[in-house]
């Protein structure tokens, strides 16, 4: 869509009100809405100024004009508001020089591809992302001095399976058990039509889904898996999927959370990535006849992906909450090695289907609290350095990796167990990222700055409620 035909939207549509969103470092929608009456062609270039210094990561306050410039290609009609409302993602940009602002988690991802087909290693990366996320009744948190809790709630629990009824409802049972949610029909999966709605919603706005379904944890536990994109596009679909998940669950009076690990001694949520790189119409990873179809090309990708596997965490894998997911158990990829339809390795390769089209690598590490422009263009660079200096990874394993014996388990590297030691390794490992300039020595300085400081931190110093459990008494 050019400026031209949005502008022509806009008077079609009716549209009174232009919604303007970006994303933050972390990977949060900001948004801020003007007249359609004072909107016109010249911002696609000249672009409408808004406050930096109030948004996390962005500027300090003596430097705090920035301009947000609309991409005519993702305006879409906002299903939620009930003023007609259009919305456009933004790029951010310098006011004074106008060029794109390095710390705009999109210019990095535009950034990526550029330097993508610079390389001369493909034209193309097409990414399709599984998000899996929590569906629940209810949730309350707090936080202060003298105290710390949380309390979250779902109809379909399997802890309320002895629970009386409420307001003069009955408990009618058909409650998921724990880590058996995989595909059950209704009545046991409550929510085909909240999903469905979700799936619907994301269609009417340009997004394409591929299926959706319940996943393994009881309480509500649910992937919608969108269809493949280029990786700013996909990006893009990602942070209108939490737009539109979060929305519609609200209109069916439910909450999403797409926390990693919001229920203990159950399934996380992950984000397994499937990735490949096309040229001239064809796929570069697909080679008939070697192990699992893999091309030597997918091959050193993947030597990439697992070589730069702790520091791409923390752009993967990014929060506190990721790590009490990452653990052993629970289908945690936490072995860093390759293996076709193997779930317990980091990198999966799926085997559904022989088709050159379908061939691809699936990393299984990381999750839905990623901001997807960084995580997804992270995942490109480290896999184009893999290609670029041949990087070999281990042998594959097509074993079950949690039967494996002492002797060979000792042979699997695993994943970093926190956020502290994934952050290290950004900061000891990062020269991959800053090739083609998509990231910057600022950008990552000022993630691992926001991380250490407003996260780690934050979590660190705080006693946890557990603690008093076992502690108490001392």
């Amino acid at each position: 869509m050019t400026p031209k035909e949005v502008m022509k939207l806009i008077k079609d549509e009716g549209i009174q009100v232009v919604d303007l969103k970006f994303v933050d470092l972390p990977g949060l929608w900001q948004h801020f809405s003007i007249s359609a009456r004072e909107f016109d062609e010249s911002a696609f270039t000249e672009g409408v100024g808004f406050d930096g210094s109030s948004i996390r990561g962005f500027q300090v306050i003596n430097e705090s004009d920035m301009l947000l410039v609309p991409d005519p290609g993702t305006a879409f009609v906002d299903p939620f508001t009930q003023i007609q409302t259009l919305s456009l993602i933004c790029d951010v940009r310098d006011p004074v020089h106008h060029t794109m602002y390095s710390r705009d988690p999109r210019r990095v991802a535009k950034q990526a591809e550029v330097y993508l087909q610079a390389s001369g290693l493909g034209e193309r990366a097409y990414f399709g992302p599984e998000a899996e996320f929590y569906i629940l009744d209810s949730i309350r948190f707090d936080q202060s001095y003298n105290y710390g809790y949380y309390h979250l709630d779902s109809e379909e629990g399997f802890w309320n399976s002895g629970k009386e009824g409420e307001n003069g409802k009955r408990n009618l049972g058909y409650k998921p058990r724990y880590k058996e949610g995989y595909f059950p029909v209704p009545p046991m999966d409550s929510l085909q039509d909240v999903r469905s709605d979700m799936m619907l919603t994301l269609e009417r706005i340009g997004v394409g889904v591929e299926v959706h379904h319940h996943e393994v944890g009881t309480a509500g536990q649910t992937e919608i898996d969108l269809r493949f994109d280029t990786l700013t596009r996909m990006a893009d679909n990602l942070m209108k999927y939490k737009y539109v998940t979060k929305n519609v669950a609200r209109r069916h009076g439910k909450t999403v959370t797409f926390m990693p690990k919001p229920i203990f001694m159950d399934n996380g949520s992950g984000m397994h990535v499937h990735q490949s790189i096309w040229s001239n119409g064809t796929n570069l990873f697909y080679s008939k006849g070697r192990y699992a179809d893999l091309s030597e090309t997918a091959v050193h990708y993947i030597g990439g992906i697992l070589t730069h596997a702790p520091a791409l965490l923390a752009f993967c894998a990014p929060t506190t909450n990721s790590y009490r997911r990452l653990v052993p158990g629970y289908e945690a990829p936490i072995n860093l090695i390759y293996s076709q339809r193997n779930r317990s390795a980091c990198v999966r390769i799926p085997v559904y289907s022989r088709s050159e089209k379908a061939k691809r690598i699936e990393f299984r590490c990381p999750d839905p609290s990623a901001n997807p422009y960084l995580a997804l263009s992270a995942m490109l660079l480290a896999g184009l350095d893999g290609i670029e200096k041949k990087l070999m990874p281990p042998a594959p394993i097509d074993k079950d990796l949690y039967d494996l014996s002492p002797t060979e388990k000792a042979e699997v590297k695993s994943t970093p167990g926190s956020l502290e030691e994934v952050l290290h390794a950004l900061e000891n490992d990062h020269e991959f990222l800053l090739k083609g300039g998509a990231f910057t020595e600022d950008l990552i300085e000022t993630w691992l700055e926001y991380k250490r400081k407003k996260e780690l931190d934050a979590v660190r110093l705080r006693p946890h409620p557990h603690e008093f459990a076992l502690y108490f008494d001392v």
